[in-house]
């Protein structure tokens, strides 16, 4: 856990897993296929997509943790793009708006999940949705190519932020805009919490500070930034007793770490003078 590529690889691992197994056993799990968390947890994150149009249930693994298409303004004709696509939840529901003059791009880097996402949108005969297998901190798409990016519960999972964030910039079109659901944190997790692959790979301690999340966007150049939800998520007793004592516990519930789900809105300047170069040439 302590290199990017041991992060990445854990998250590859258990969200292939996620794509191999049924709705109903993740479910059974913190954000997906954790092994540790329970049905209160997902419970908790999740957001009933189930009466949003363009809704398919063969694409919804029971993961996530907000609807940021529901708060993306997307217009007929735009091209949007979903990172961390998984089944193609968000991008169906996106194809909706968008449609058949539209064109949605889902990005996820596990090849199982490109996979099952390419079979739903063939089953749905949704020929300008497409899905590409590639990492979010340096994404296979041309630099000013999107009218809107989408997100649920991914860059948490991310090592690197300020370079995901750096390349939605870059991919965006001048004037464009995104709606990415997340987990932040304020206050400080308990330590031993740190080293538990599990629950990084189950959105909690791949967080970071609401704050600093933030600033990452304003930083980058995103204006407007706006947050149109902030949930708190509660974890229950008997998650927190897989990894606390009774009385860390108490300690933990009577301090100042608050865990929360946000849907943040941020809009490219329509005026971009950072002449942002393509994939691997180093610059934004």
């Amino acid at each position: 856990m302590n290199t990017n590529s041991a992060i990445k690889n854990l998250v590859r691992e258990k969200y292939t897993a996620i794509a191999n197994q049924s709705k109903e056993q993740n479910e059974s799990s913190c954000c997906g296929a954790t092994g540790s968390c329970g049905t209160d947890v997902y419970n908790i994150m999740s957001e009933d997509y189930t009466k949003l149009e363009g809704y398919n249930a063969d694409a919804d693994l029971g993961l996530g943790c907000g609807l940021p298409t529901e708060f993306a303004n997307i217009k007929e004709g735009n091209t949007v793009i979903d990172l961390g696509s998984g089944a193609g939840n968000d991008a169906f529901i996106a194809r909706k708006i968008t449609g058949e003059k539209g064109k949605v791009i889902g990005i996820d880097f596990t090849d199982a999940m490109i996979a099952k996402a390419r079979v739903n949108a063939e089953k749905l005969g949704l020929h300008n949705v497409e899905f590409r297998q590639g990492d979010i901190e340096d994404m296979p798409v041309t630099s000013n190519h999107a009218d809107v990016i989408v997100s649920n519960c991914v860059l948490n999972l991310v090592p690197n932020k300020h370079k995901v964030i750096s390349e939605i910039f870059r991919v965006l079109k001048p004037g464009g805009h995104f709606s990415i659901s997340d987990i932040v944190l304020e206050g400080n997790l308990p330590d031993k919490w740190k080293e538990v692959a599990e629950l990084y790979a189950g959105c909690v301690t791949g967080a970071i500070q609401k704050e600093e999340y933030l600033d990452i966007i304003r930083q980058t150049g995103f204006i407007n930034i706006t947050l149109q939800k902030d949930k708190p998520i509660i974890l229950p007793d008997e998650i927190l007793a897989n990894y606390l004592s009774a009385e860390e516990i108490d300690t933990y519930k009577k301090g100042d770490t608050k865990i929360s789900s946000i849907t943040v809105y941020a809009e490219k300047p329509a005026k971009d003078d950072r002449n942002c170069c393509e994939p691997g040439s180093g610059c934004c």
